[in-house]
């Protein structure tokens, strides 16, 4: 079974019902483990990513994500392999609230139902907890451990549940069931490990919002997951500017090139080399016009 960061002290917070939130880590621990982005948060200390900056990393791709990921030193922010659910056009987006399950055991199982119920929690279905915190713009993204037969996190129910308070998906590292009603759900996109008949059986809620495994990748809450036909990427959200402008730069710059050769106004050589600084300025004068953000440095500045 995979390793885990299970080793924290489970901690619960001590406010009201409607601010506590179950799980290994207090607000203020999440603030400090990503003390990195330096803007806005939800109440719970989660990073809150502008709309605008997740608006604009709609059509970027695993490649262009991963060139900047790489550059600051974050190597494993890609996860294949998916069995997706709804698959479209349309990109999956959004924050991420995380959740982390393990198999139930008596004891542990019997205190998180304790602090359940101090919280004001409501239903059977330690799933249904982390489905009630979710806003819009949200995408959940469940570690379950790979678990497919039992390990069904959710139905057509609390899908329609999760889209109508996010209008975006699920990710989970498990199951999920009545698939021929998810598929009902327009707009809904489910990436998952499998798909089972079976009902959600001998699990444990341990955390939300704390650091999660998927695969290969550490997820935080408050990164910004993109997917693409490859797989998805897990963007924190202090890189999240950095790569929507790097991705824009890249298709502002094939748009400019492509419109200069149908012209014929410049080689395909100097097209696709080294840019002088006059191709900059014009490139620039263009940018600005359609309307794009980003803007390219003379060389040697």
């Amino acid at each position: 079974m995979k390793s885990r960061l299970m080793l924290l002290v489970i901690t619960v917070a001590t406010a009201a019902p409607a601010a506590a939130q179950l799980g290994m880590w207090s607000k203020p621990q999440r603030i400090e483990f990503t003390r990195a982005w330096k803007g806005d948060r939800f109440p719970d200390g989660r990073p809150k990513v502008p709309d605008e900056i997740i608006e604009r990393l709609r059509n970027v791709t695993a490649e262009q994500a991963w060139g900047v990921l790489r550059r600051h030193g974050y190597d494993y922010q890609f996860e294949g392999g998916w069995q997706v659910i709804n698959p479209g056009p349309k990109r999956l987006v959004g924050r991420v609230v995380t959740a982390v399950f393990m198999p139930k055991r008596p004891d542990v199982h019997s205190v998180i139902e304790e602090y359940g119920k101090k919280e004001g929690r409501v239903g059977r279905g330690q799933n249904s907890w982390v489905i009630d915190t979710l806003v819009q713009g949200d995408v959940l993204v469940v570690d379950l451990f790979g678990k497919i037969k039992e390990g069904t996190f959710a139905g057509d129910n609390l899908a329609t549940s999760i889209f109508t308070k996010t209008h975006t998906g699920l990710i989970v590292d498990g199951a999920v069931r009545d698939v021929s009603g998810i598929r009902e759900i327009e707009g809904f996109r489910a990436y998952v490990r499998g798909v089972h008949p079976t009902a959600w059986k001998d699990v444990t809620l341990m955390g939300i919002n704390v650091p999660i495994r998927i695969g290969e990748v550490t997820v935080m809450p408050g990164d910004i997951v993109v997917s693409d036909p490859e797989g998805l990427t897990f963007i924190p959200p202090q890189l999240a500017e950095a790569v929507a402008d790097a991705a824009e730069l890249t298709r502002a710059r094939d748009e400019w090139g492509h419109q200069m050769l149908r012209e014929g106004r410049y080689t395909p050589g100097q097209v696709d080399g080294q840019w002088s600084d006059k191709m900059i300025e014009e490139f620039n004068r263009w940018a600005e016009k359609k309307g794009y953000k980003v803007r390219m440095k003379k060389r040697g500045r």
